[in-house]
């Protein structure tokens, strides 16, 4: 049994502790010390499982993450892995991107955290700028610290503004995993174990907006009332899942003829991730609610947002604190940070970087998908969104420890893991992209033959 340390022990842990956070190089002991206490800490006072699934991955426990830069992180040895996972969609700009470190040590010379009671300017400035850059009439931005938070926000306005009951969500999609998130969310091994959830949740497939019609018409007819619809521009972890042309417009004329609102879940898709500013503007389509995170803190700052149209926003005034109260939401820091993200999309042209980068991407993908169409069997994407499908899980899977042997992350999406997702920061260099298209070559053509030998 490991029992509660005496104050002079856990002060000693602690100073021992920052020494290496602080300690501007690492001698070869305290590299080695530092992977097997991470071991070490991960079973005893985190979760073992974590170990085991990264191990499934990288055949041994000896990665640690230490410091990352642009498109890579390296280990406490210094090894240097290309990152295409980008965090699932976090690191955008890469890792630690110069603009915005400047913007968040420059506030943190000043002051970190808001006094919750005067007026906080760095939150009104990033909340106007989100309104600038959103489509259409989105003007009101509540802040808040994680894209599942976000969505919360999103239904409970939803709810407040509308004061209707129901929600109509998609089979295969992913908002999070608090209780309303979850609820929206369409897999049952995420939702099982938690039942009851929040009740007023229908779910229908994906990309099928007869199927979004009739589930309200029938939830009216039934005697029941539909706040909104809540949906990805593109289902990230149902397995990068791009619907027809025509689902989102008519998702917004659904809306608008039953009067519920038309909730879109940018937290993957948003900041030009999909090779335009938001995946809605694919479809020029504006929802009365947009949720955002993931690369809204510029890769170094966690932050999210709900953005609304003003029309939604009267409860708010009546009552600011009725929709939800978040100590750190829009602190000065992340918003510090969300700020020179955006500046530096704007300035850098992201959403076009990622359009043209994504595009050469899809392109040699395909051609590998021609040539081993046994092992690959779909390639689809937008932008710096790619999802890789494979005939069987365990291909996939089998992928993904080659690469990682070759140094290179990539995602396997939690909904769907015969989907593997491509998708790398907008500052990964072509040279880059080369090595790690021959490696993914290189590893399908190896699979393709002991398929043939398995015959």
């Amino acid at each position: 049994m490991m029992h509660h340390k005496s104050r002079e022990e856990s002060l000693a842990m602690a100073t021992e502790m920052l020494e290496l956070i602080e300690s501007e190089t690492l001698t070869i002991e305290q590299k080695k010390k530092i992977v097997s206490d991470s071991v070490e800490n991960f079973t005893n006072h985190v979760t073992k499982a974590i170990l085991t699934h990264r191990k499934s991955v990288s055949t041994d426990f000896s990665v640690v993450e230490w410091e990352d830069e642009g498109a890579v992180f390296r280990d406490t040895m210094g090894d240097e892995y290309v990152d295409c996972l980008g965090g699932y969609g976090v690191y955008l700009l890469g890792h630690r991107h110069p603009n915005v470190v400047r913007a968040v040590e420059a506030q943190l010379k000043r002051y970190a955290l808001h006094s919750q009671e005067m007026v906080d300017p760095l939150r009104g400035y990033l909340s106007k700028l989100v309104a600038a850059i959103t489509p259409g009439d989105l003007q009101h931005t509540y802040l808040v610290n994680c894209g599942t938070e976000a969505n919360e926000m999103a239904l409970k306005l939803a709810r407040l503004a509308t004061g209707k009951k129901y929600f109509i969500s998609m089979e295969r999609g992913f908002h999070g995993k608090t209780m309303g998130s979850l609820s929206a969310s369409g897999k049952s091994t995420f939702r099982e174990p938690y039942s009851p959830l929040v009740p007023g949740f229908q779910h229908v497939p994906y990309g099928d907006a007869d199927a979004v019609d009739q589930a309200i018409r029938m939830l009216i007819a039934t005697g029941e009332t539909v706040a909104g619809v809540i949906v990805e521009p593109i289902q990230g972890e149902g397995g990068v899942n791009i619907p027809p042309d025509d689902f989102l417009p008519r998702l917004r004329e659904i809306c608008d003829s039953y009067e519920c609102l038309l909730i879109v879940d940018e937290v993957q898709t948003g900041m030009g991730r999909t090779g335009t500013m938001f995946g809605v503007d694919h479809w020029n389509v504006v929802p009365d609610i947009m949720t955002l995170g993931k690369a809204f803190g510029g890769g170094v700052m966690p932050i999210a947002a709900m953005v609304a149209k003003k029309k939604w926003w009267g409860k708010m005034e009546e009552n600011p604190f009725l929709l939800g109260s978040s100590t750190f939401g829009g602190n000065p820091l992340c918003c510090a940070g969300a700020i020179a993200g955006i500046k530096t999309i704007l300035e850098d042209n992201i959403p076009q970087v990622a359009k043209e980068k994504g595009d050469y991407i899809m392109q040699r993908l395909d051609e590998i998908k021609q040539q081993y169409p046994e092992v690959l069997v779909a390639v689809r994407g937008k932008g710096l969104l790619i999802g890789m499908e494979f005939a069987n899980n365990s291909l996939g899977y089998t992928l993904a420890k080659m690469l990682f042997i070759k140094k290179i992350l990539v995602g396997g999406t939690i909904n769907n893991a015969t989907v593997i997702r491509i998708e790398p920061p907008a500052v990964i260099s072509y040279e880059q992209l080369d090595y790690v298209l021959a490696c993914i070559e290189e590893g399908i053509a190896q699979l393709a033959k002991e398929m043939k030998v398995a015959r």
